[in-house]
């Protein structure tokens, strides 16, 4: 009877400050689990009940610091081993039929706190990626903000000037020179239809972009300008993000833009391939190339411009060959590096 009471008392004790200390941080996990692994060894060597090692394997996977994981890792395999050992010397009848189930437990012992471990930091470093990925989106939004901004300035800042000056200039110019005043009014007619016209163009980049759309769009555009291509597509580029699809769309499409004004190329050669990290992006024409320095009227500037938002890279070659561009855009946004605590 003492036996049974005994074990009851203890199995009780177990659960209770199991139940007590899962939960709480601090030194008062390590005094409960210093208290379940005395527990363990007790009904281990009494009663051959191994069991509660699976139990307190899931509990020292649940513990986050590296330190203080590998320590009571340690502690509990050496102390669940030693106390099977023991009780094959003590009293082997009493494990040798739970033989079969007694090896079960001693590998949970070993793997259940690696793989319960690993599961939570990976599970963290998803949840901290995801919160970089959004951070990163907000501050991409932010930087096109700031780059619509000194478009528009860019854009229109000098045309209105230019206007309202020409404006002042007509109103005192229309008692004294009639046809300068036209003419004065002619060139605000024409400045107000290029801004007008630049403007529509901002918009229509700034619109969502979808890659396939844009690769027939592509190919309508080589063969209106009588140029043959070779369009390479390896991957499947159906899940990509919205803010990567739209920056490699406005990418291919200033690139291919590019290829039919300046390079006088008789072939152009577009492969996109979608790798385990990156997606690639290359232009290439056989064109008269770039002559002289690559200036940013290219639309490489506006373009390596996008690609900062999505971590991604351009290296541009240039040669009597023709002009060739290469981008690479990570899968991933931003990589979080996360050390042991």
């Amino acid at each position: 009877m003492w036996e049974v009471i005994f074990g009851s008392v203890m199995t009780m004790m177990f659960f209770t400050v199991y139940w007590l200390t899962f939960n709480t941080k601090g030194p008062m996990v390590y005094i409960g689990l210093s208290l379940l692994f005395c527990i363990n060894i007790v009904m281990t060597v009494l009663y051959g009940y191994v069991y509660f090692a699976l139990f307190i394997a899931f509990f020292v996977g649940n513990i986050s610091s590296k330190a203080g994981f590998v320590s009571m890792y340690v502690i509990h395999l050496v102390t669940t081993v030693a106390a099977v050992t023991f009780s094959f010397f003590y009293n082997y009848t009493l494990l040798l039929i739970h033989l079969p189930f007694l090896i079960m437990t001693v590998l949970g012992v070993i793997l259940l706190p690696i793989s319960q471990y690993n599961r939570l930091k990976q599970e963290e470093l998803e949840s901290k990626l995801e919160d970089a990925n959004l951070k990163i989106a907000e501050l991409a939004i932010v930087e096109e903000r700031h780059r619509i901004a000194r478009d528009l300035h860019d854009t229109l800042g000098q045309k209105l000037s230019m206007i309202g000056l020409k404006s002042e200039l007509s109103r005192k110019l229309i008692d004294k020179d009639q046809e300068a005043a036209k003419a004065e009014l002619r060139d605000i007619e024409s400045a107000s239809r290029q801004a007008l016209k630049e403007v529509r163009e901002m918009i229509s980049d700034m619109k969502q972009v979808s890659l396939k759309n844009e690769m027939v769009h592509v190919r309508k555009l080589m063969d209106a300008a009588q140029i043959r291509y070779d369009i390479n597509v390896e991957g499947s580029f159906e899940q990509m993000p919205v803010l990567i699809e739209n920056v490699l769309s406005m990418c291919l499409k200033e690139a291919v833009t590019n290829v039919v004004k300046h390079s006088r190329a008789q072939l152009c050669v577009i492969e996109l391939v979608d790798t385990n990290q990156d997606i690639l992006l290359k232009v290439m024409d056989n064109g008269t190339g770039v002559t002289g320095e690559v200036k940013p009227g290219h639309g490489l500037q506006g373009m390596k411009e996008r690609l900062s938002f999505v971590n991604g890279t351009m290296h541009t070659t240039n040669s009597k060959e023709g002009f060739e561009i290469n981008i690479a855009i990570p899968k991933v946004l931003k990589q979080i590096e996360e050390g042991w605590e």
